[in-house]
């Protein structure tokens, strides 16, 4: 089984990177395990952690947790809003976590697909760069063109939380069939 984790780069419970990220997870191939994988109660990084000459402070549990959950996943998808022209701190504490140890980094390889937005016109689109900068570090293969900028986000949901138009499904849908292209590609090797 193919096994997808979505990343939420929001921890307000009805934000609208969760309510899009909601809606990713019914616009996979059936059969497909899709599954947000929580980071709001992830502790900030410490390079202590990892550190084996630091005795004193010990790997927390949520730290092996998420890290095993990533290694396990076929692939990562990630819906961001942008925080300060730059992606939220949550999400950047995550990424960080799973970049360690050196010798086993959960990303390393792993096909990502990202959408941003905001609630102005550039749909999150520093947030994307900065997104992509640190995961291209860990090799990871993403979609190119188009690339999905979701300005305006309370607009493009219904009350729902459903996409409110068909033209945005549509889009969006193009967006994920290219991240699952790339999965099986990737998992054909």
């Amino acid at each position: 089984m193919t096994t997808i984790s979505v990343l939420v780069g929001s921890l307000r419970r009805g934000s609208y990177a969760r309510k899009i990220a909601m809606n990713l997870l019914t616009m996979f191939p059936d059969g497909w395990n899709v599954r947000i994988v929580e980071i709001g109660d992830l502790p900030l990084y410490n390079f202590d952690y990892d550190d084996p000459g630091v005795e004193d402070i010990h790997l927390p549990e949520s730290y092996i947790a998420f890290r095993q959950a990533i290694s396990a996943s076929d692939g990562v998808f990630f819906v961001t809003p942008e925080n300060n022209r730059t992606i939220p701190a949550c999400l950047k504490n995550a990424v960080d976590i799973c970049s360690k140890p050196n010798h086993d980094v959960a990303w390393k390889g792993k096909p990502a697909g990202i959408i941003s937005h905001s609630v102005g016109r550039m749909g999150g689109y520093s947030s994307q760069k900065n997104l992509r900068l640190a995961l291209s570090y860990f090799d990871m293969p993403m979609p190119g063109q188009p690339e999905v900028f979701l300005g305006q986000s309370p607009s493009l949901l219904g009350e729902d939380g459903r996409w409110a138009s068909d033209d945005t499904r549509a889009f969006v849908q193009a967006y994920v069939d290219r991240f699952v292209a790339l999965v099986k590609g990737e998992r054909s090797r």
